[in-house]
């Protein structure tokens, strides 16, 4: 493929720190670790910061921390329709129901004003998840969660860097998560981050990531329900690296999704294309369309993409109606309609920083060629 999704690029910085772990004979959580952990908080001003091995890790051990704070098993998480798989993948993982609600066609995030009509006695939290890197009308959902008593997760996988009303993606709710996936401005090949301002959730979190014993216990006192979730000094060792080259990476994703807009705005009679608005920024994760109207097929539309070497992939769809994994929830087609149109007529494919503006070029002329 000529335009990927993302790319890792290993380099002396990371090397250094790999080396770091291989001279102590020991790659299990440890020095590396430790200074990712401080060096991504103090990075976005978080308080603290957990790593994980993934950011589905994240986001299960998020969950599984619900039960200190009065959750049972079988509770409900709200979250949107539409998003990646490994949020409802997490919420069942951690024993909890996930309570699917639709999205905005405009934001591609759960729409707010359908999150009330979700709640029941059984909810426990409200799982705000920042598609492609756009945040989520939080002052909405901060409301309504206030109001319910219900603990905010903000899923930030794809929103490193992103703000809303100049408070940084993960800072707004009780808590947040991250990925460093390859695809994804910060970038360790694998691994997760759950951050929070709150000292009693930092302490259950990292019980939970490491089988539940008390938080800096080896010992066999399992306390609560708990994961191996624990992220290595590898990991850590590559994340070091792109932490330390994030406002690069960050700017340049960022200077090629405004050169791709700004070639692509004559297709705005065809696509739904991003929008950032004066009160947030957006963090650079990928570059998303969505049909406006689906007789030019949105299967035919990647299919061409994938042909002329643009890698994408669909915008996840309604979970629940339209992914087998889920059938046995029961719930049909027709109960999601914006989620269920975004799967069917949308696409994204990345906007990482090592395209060159060759590449954005044949890109926006790849694209006018489709409708034409």
């Amino acid at each position: 493929m000529r335009v990927s999704f993302g790319e890792l690029r290993i380099g002396a910085s990371a090397r250094k720190y790999v080396q770091r772990a291989l001279d102590k004979s020991w790659v299990s959580e440890g020095a590396n670790v430790a200074e990712f952990e401080e060096k991504f908080a103090s990075k976005f001003g978080y308080k603290h910061a957990i790593a994980t091995s993934s950011g589905t890790d994240a986001d299960i051990c998020s969950c599984a921390m619900l039960y200190n704070f009065g959750a049972r098993r079988g509770d409900e998480i709200i979250l949107p329709a539409a998003c990646f798989v490994s949020c409802a993948n997490s919420i069942l993982a951690a024993g909890f129901v996930p309570k699917f609600v639709d999205i905005e066609l405009k934001t591609l995030n759960i729409d707010p004003k359908k999150i009330e009509a979700a709640i029941t006695g059984k909810t426990r939290a409200i799982m705000a998840v920042h598609t492609m890197g756009k945040p989520c009308e939080m002052d909405s959902i901060i409301k309504i969660a206030r109001a319910h008593n219900l603990i905010v997760i903000e899923d930030s996988c794809e929103a490193h860097g992103a703000t809303y009303k100049g408070k940084v993606v993960g800072n707004m709710g009780d808590m947040g998560t991250f990925s460093f996936y390859p695809a994804h401005v910060v970038v360790a090949g694998e691994g997760g981050m759950v951050v929070t301002d709150n000292d009693e959730i930092d302490c259950v979190v990292r019980s939970v990531k490491s089988h539940g014993r008390p938080f800096g216990s080896n010992y066999f006192d399992f306390q609560r329900i708990g994961f191996n979730s624990r992220m290595n000094e590898l990991t850590a060792a590559v994340g070091l690296e792109g932490l330390e080259h994030f406002d690069e990476t960050f700017n340049q994703r960022k200077d090629n999704f405004y050169k791709l807009l700004e070639l692509t705005t004559d297709l705005s009679e065809y696509v739904y294309l991003p929008e950032e608005e004066s009160y947030e920024k957006l963090s650079p994760h990928a570059f998303s369309l969505v049909l406006k109207d689906k007789k030019y097929g949105g299967t035919r539309f990647c299919k061409y993409l994938e042909s002329k070497g643009i890698q994408c992939k669909t915008l996840f769809g309604s979970l629940p109606t339209q992914h087998q994994a889920f059938a046995f929830m029961n719930q049909k087609y027709g109960q999601f309609p914006v989620s269920e149109y975004v799967g069917e007529n949308g696409l994204h494919f990345g906007m990482h920083q090592y395209l060159t503006d060759d590449d954005l070029v044949f890109v926006g002329d790849t694209l006018k060629g489709y409708f034409k």
